[in-house]
């Protein structure tokens, strides 16, 4: 997928596993094995989906950091196909929830209900305690509605009643919104925006991959069928939280900590901005760039790493003020500014 100034993309390249060479360490093994696992998970999303290797991309890399992505798209470029391969091919839980504007807070988290066989009042789980929560159309619930995922989506719990509750680990929200529809939604607030790790555009494929998705129906691919597309679990709930640990270990460097805090601070002072890079931003950036190094192959982070997750991880949290967005200002082209007033260290 390429990137322009209003679709930020994350990389489209699977993991690099290494392959000959001396023997690794067997730490190193072990991290090998689970990239391995990972790769393969690609390979069965690609059984069902066509053309979208950067959303693949950034799902992964929000499982490895324990966030949550944003994935934005006309109807019909296969987001609620891509969760449910992903999950199938993680062999993980997946729930999914249509956001409709009467939808409450209690539809999502869970709520307190009589026994029918004792009398006493009991929760009742809702469709968040799950490993992927497919949020569809999520700005089309209002503010009330979207705020119910905060808790869950920061801590990983949800509280009814005064009572918290964990959510299952591995956890992540992949939300949609569609882009072109503006009558009946409600904008994400910045605080709700702020808590999506990234924020990926699922684009119409190009012709080549468009005709690939015919070929594929026309010999009886079903969509709603995802293991008769043959995808199998190629890992598990345990090798994505053994891989989260060791995304935690990727050593950064002073130079790139100063870098990425130089970059946050660079769009803070932009004259365009009305709402730059927060701290929460910065360590979120911190957070891809250290799980993309470590689909790599590589046990430290470097300028490029930063760069290449910046735009998928920072444009969404970027307010402009008033009068940019008269002069038709794009937030993406802003941010590629203060990426590029920053002296890149070595």
């Amino acid at each position: 997928m390429s990137e322009t100034p209003d679709h930020p993309s994350v990389p489209t390249s699977g993991p690099a596993v290494p392959a000959g060479g001396p023997a690794a360490p067997a730490g190193a093994r072990g991290d090998a094995d689970v990239r391995g696992r990972l790769d393969a998970v690609r390979r069965e999303v690609a059984k069902t989906v066509v053309g979208q290797d950067a959303a693949v991309s950034g799902l992964i890399v929000a499982l490895l950091c324990g966030g949550h992505v944003l994935m934005e798209g006309v109807p019909g470029v296969a987001k609620t196909l891509l969760v449910r391969t992903l999950a199938g091919a993680l062999d993980v839980d997946t729930r999914r929830v249509q956001f409709t504007p009467d939808l409450m807070p209690g539809d999502i988290t869970g709520s307190m209900v009589i026994d029918s066989s004792g009398g006493e009042l009991v929760f009742r789980e809702g469709p968040v305690f799950t490993n992927l929560l497919l949020a569809d159309e999520i700005n089309r619930t209002p503010p009330k509605t979207q705020s119910a995922l905060l808790e869950a989506m920061e801590e990983g719990q949800v509280s009814v009643d005064g009572v918290s509750r964990r959510l299952p680990t591995p956890f992540l929200v992949a939300a949609t919104q569609n882009p072109v529809e503006y009558e009946g939604t409600y904008p994400l607030p910045e605080a709700q925006l702020d808590r999506f790790l990234l924020k990926v555009v699922l684009p119409v494929p190009d012709r080549g991959a468009e005709v690939e998705v015919l070929r594929r129906h026309a010999g009886g691919f079903d969509p709603r069928d995802v293991a008769g597309a043959g995808v199998r679990a190629a890992a598990g709930p345990d090798d994505v939280v053994a891989a989260q640990a060791a995304v935690r270990t990727v050593a950064v460097a002073e130079e790139v900590l100063g870098y990425v805090v130089d970059i946050a601070r660079a769009t803070r002072q932009s004259p365009s901005l009305e709402l730059g890079v927060s701290p929460r931003g910065a360590t979120a950036l911190l957070r891809t760039a250290r799980a993309w190094a470590w689909l790599q192959g590589r046990d430290f982070v470097t300028p490029d790493d930063v760069k290449a997750l910046a735009h998928a991880t920072l444009a969404h949290r970027l307010a402009l003020r008033p009068e940019a967005e008269l002069e038709g200002v794009q937030v993406g082209q802003v941010l590629a500014t203060a990426i590029g007033s920053v002296p890149v260290p070595r």
